[in-house]
């Protein structure tokens, strides 16, 4: 190292990291890697590596010092006179110089031969290494070992000797200080040592390893994007809150207003009245300390509120930065944020979002191959109330976008409430498992399981792989109590032979109709909704309403309005949805009608009917489908295979499921026959059509990789092998949540969604550009990729600017009842998507 000070070539007065644009200030190279350490540092003190963190930041980008990245930065900024020998053509270079590898050459090539050094120094290489490409492989899923090759890059590409030697001798010690402080080496080992639990195997134990180490990749680019942005654009630290954010105290205060609103209703029933006990009891158990908390409530039984008051309470008690809710369904965001921003007094005088302390994200409007400027402008939910997918949540800890790894220690020291628990997506159980264990042991979280419907992950055969979830940590322990009291339905089991057909559903719902005056149906396919909807429209064309994702969810939330003030007037009214609906979305029908499907999307679907007790009782039918086409919703498709065998059960013996078909008894038994069974899908398989190219599953390529490792020995190649084997960018790229990729969309819905595109095409002035961007999540969908494709060849879908990777739809192309449509125009046309 010291060698690399002697070889100092002749330095530039100032080396450059970014050129701001509007003004043409330079931000030098160590200023970058100072604004960059800090704020890494900051964001790793959680899980006890703020020195690790600030190391990482100081060489993140060493490689900017070096003379190629100079002159490949001062020809673009016009430093360098074009007739100049060091002029270069930036076109041609762009993405070209490696300035990432250098940073992390360096703390490898000096730590590999310390103390505890081949780990800790693959630990911090990993990070730099990959700041801009996302995660890299430590094995290729072949064998070849990726991480080794690149620390092995040669100096002629990665000019780490020569970066080194540019810096000023002051900046060149400093770095070295850190490198050769072993209590920085000393950390990482003491921190990876927590990760083991007594139940862990080798297997979970490494995936715990890389989970550690996504986070510290989390963090540094973070930063990395952050001090960018913040130069760039100095206008952004308006914008941003930095998580200094209003006090619990003022918060709780805020939503003591809300509950005492319930608590004083007027007129009370039964159904308000155990509202309010299931709300008392969340309070009185906030200040447990931090852990796993599960919360069973009943459909209709107020969950939202009450999860809420524990969470602030608990965050409070436990000094914690954030609250998360983790929601199935944009559907049920829209709402309960709605809901909670008003409590929170989070809005403008028009009732606008302010965004403040209550941040919707849910938009997939930023590609997952971000441009920079894109990455700029991505959010990292920066709110004390974060309102998010399940999509989003899983990909910030396993996709492979950085957009969404950026975001991922942000979970760290908060309370995360998993709405609807039930449905995390089969596949990705294991996976959930131990990230969840992971963030409420090491990174200083809790987490509340909330639904009515408990798909038992502490029972799951690999005990290894489950949650440990603790008796005394149920928050409800009147649960049965709770069930029996809340039921309000009475469920008829209408399946026959050959099932249902449309028009047999058309009559049943108009016969309903007459008799409660509201009836919902929930199908599984938008296919089948929009077959629905036209049949039922054909008839009854003034009270037939359609919901779906083709629709915005500024566009569901105008319905859902319209519908429930039909509701409160008692105009009849027939809503016809897919499973969107059935999952948090309060509202109130008379009857249901329930395509058969998973035992659990029935119950949830039930909720929707007579759910706050006006009724003596309501009808839920569950009718078999003649011609709902499942073969690509394979999560559906069994689920409703094992309903048949539990209703069959129920048929032939009521007494020993309570006389209830939705009892918790017959959902346990349900669990056990869908979810055990299938374990072996629940460590995410891969196949030989994935990017991994044969039989695996990314809980094996993110722990020991033990096929990659095999490989590697096979080849019999020499070196040492690697303390992490992991094949983290092939396992990102295989990994989604969604089986079909999608594309987010802007859409023309109304006079607003049509100003927001706009503004998008438009000039980018100040803060101009988040707001457009977060207005446009109101006013977006998802695309499937090649539904994306056919739209672009038509001329559907349109890019707001060349490059940016952020669409818009056609207005001939959205259709004001049920959204998205294949064809231009405004006929009903079962060619929707």
């Amino acid at each position: 190292m010291e060698l690399w000070g002697s070889k100092c070539m002749k330095k530039n007065k100032t080396l450059i990291a970014h050129m701001r644009e509007s003004d043409k200030q330079p931000q030098s190279v160590w200023e970058h890697l100072c604004g960059v350490s800090e704020i890494t540092g900051r964001f790793a003190d959680v899980v006890g590596l703020r020195e690790a963190g600030e190391l990482l930041g100081l060489v993140h980008d060493l490689g900017k010092a070096s003379e190629n990245f100079q002159q490949y930065i001062q020809s673009g900024v016009g430093m360098i006179d074009p007739d100049s020998d060091d002029y270069v053509d930036t076109e041609k270079f762009k993405g070209r110089i490696d300035h990432s590898s250098a940073g992390a050459q360096l703390m490898f090539s000096y730590l590999k031969n310390e103390k505890d050094g081949l780990l800790t120094g693959q630990f911090l290489a990993l990070c730099v290494a990959s700041h801009h490409s996302g995660m890299i492989d430590c094995l290729s899923p072949s064998g070849e070992n990726v991480f080794d090759r690149r620390m092995e890059k040669s100096e002629d590409f990665t000019h780490t000797q020569e970066a080194f030697s540019r810096l000023e001798e002051s900046q060149r010690n400093l770095i070295m200080q850190k490198l050769s402080d072993e209590r920085i080496r000393n950390s990482i080992i003491t921190t990876l040592s927590t990760l083991k639990e007594n139940s862990d195997t080798k297997d979970t134990l490494t995936f715990k390893f890389g989970l550690l180490i996504r986070f510290m990749y989390s963090c540094l680019i973070d930063a990395d994007r952050i001090d960018t942005a913040d130069f760039e654009h100095p206008e952004n630290k308006q914008v941003r809150q930095y998580g200094n954010y209003v006090h619990w105290d003022e918060l709780l205060n805020r939503l003591n207003i809300k509950i005492k609103e319930f608590e004083n209703k007027e007129n009370k029933n039964y159904v308000d009245e155990l509202r309010n006990r299931v709300s008392q009891t969340c309070f009185e158990f906030a200040p447990k300390p931090r852990g796993i908390y599960q919360l069973s409530v009943p459909t209709g039984g107020g969950k939202t509120f009450s999860s809420l008051r524990f969470a602030l309470n608990h965050a409070k008690a436990n000094n914690m930065d954030r609250v998360f809710y983790i929601i199935p369904y944009t559907s049920i965001i829209d709402q309960n944020a709605s809901e909670v921003r008003k409590a929170m007094n989070d809005c403008d005088e028009k009732g606008n979002p302010l965004d403040r302390i209550v941040l919707e994200h849910h938009s997939n409007l930023t590609p997952d191959e971000e441009s920079h400027k894109q990455k700029i402008l991505s959010q990292n939910w920066d709110a004390p109330i974060v309102f998010t997918t399940q999509v989003q949540f899983l990909e910030s800890l396993f996709g492979s976008a950085t957009g969404s790894a950026r975001r991922m220690h942000q979970l760290a020291n908060s309370v995360i409430i998993f709405d609807e628990i039930q449905t995390i997506p089969l596949r990705c159980v294991h996976l959930f498992n131990v990230a969840v264990r992971f963030l409420v042991n090491n990174c200083r979280c809790s987490v509340v399981l909330s639904t009515a419907t408990q798909p038992l992950l502490n029972e799951i055969k690999s005990v290894e792989r489950s949650l440990p979830i603790m008796p005394e940590n149920k928050i409800i322990s009147y649960e049965k109590e709770l069930f029996s009291a809340l039921q309000r339905t009475r469920i008829l089991d209408e399946r026959k032979p050959g099932g249902w057909d449309v028009n047999e559903v058309t009559r049943l719902a108009l016969d309903e109709l007459d008799s409660s005056r509201s009836v919902l149906i929930v199908v599984n396919t938008k296919r089948s909704a929009l077959q629905l909807f036209q049949k039922l429209s054909e008839q009854k064309p003034d009270l037939v309403f359609h919901l779906s994702t083709n629709m915005c969810p500024a566009h569901r939330l105008d319905v859902l309005s319209e519908i429930r003030q039909r509701l409160e007037d008692k105009i009849p009214v027939i809503c016809v949805s897919t499973q969107l609906i059935e999952a948090g979305v309060d509202i109130d029908f008379g009857s249901v009608i329930r395509y058969l499907a998973g035992l659990d999307s029935i119950a949830q679907a039930a909720g929707r009917c007579n759910r706050n007790g006006i009724r003596t009782t309501g009808n839920v039918w569950i009718v078999n489908p003649a011609d709902e086409n499942l073969d690509r919703l394979v999560d559906i498709r069994v689920g409703a295979e094992k309903t048949n065998r539990m209703l069959d059960d129920f048929k032939a013996n009521p007494q020993r499921f309570s006389n209830s078909r939705l009892s918790p008894e017959l959902m346990e038994e349900y669990y056990r026959h869908y979810f055990y069974e299938r374990e072996d899908v629940m460590t995410f398989p891969v196949s030989e059509q994935s990017v991994i190219g044969r039989h695996d599953d990314i809980f094996n390529l993110l722990s020991t990789n033990s096929i990659s490792t095999n490989n590697w020995k096979k080849k019999g190649l020499v070196g040492k092998i690697l303390p992490f084997k992991q094949s983290f960018q092939s396992a990102s790229r295989a990994f989604r949540v969604i089986d079909t990729v999608s594309k987010g969309v802007v859409v023309p819905y109304k006079t607003r969604g049509k100003e927001i595109i706009a503004g998008l095409c438009g000039e980018w002035y100040g803060n101009s550009q988040f707001y457009w961007l977060r207005q446009a999540q109101r006013y977006s969908i998802n695309t499937f990729e090649n539904a994306f494709m056919q739209l672009a060849r038509s001329g559907g879908v349109r890019e707001v600017k060349p490059e940016s990777g952020i669409f818009y739809l056609d207005e001939q192309y959205y259709n004001e009842k049920y959204g998205l449509c294949e064809e231009p125009g405004n006929e009903l046309s079962l060619l929707c998507f």
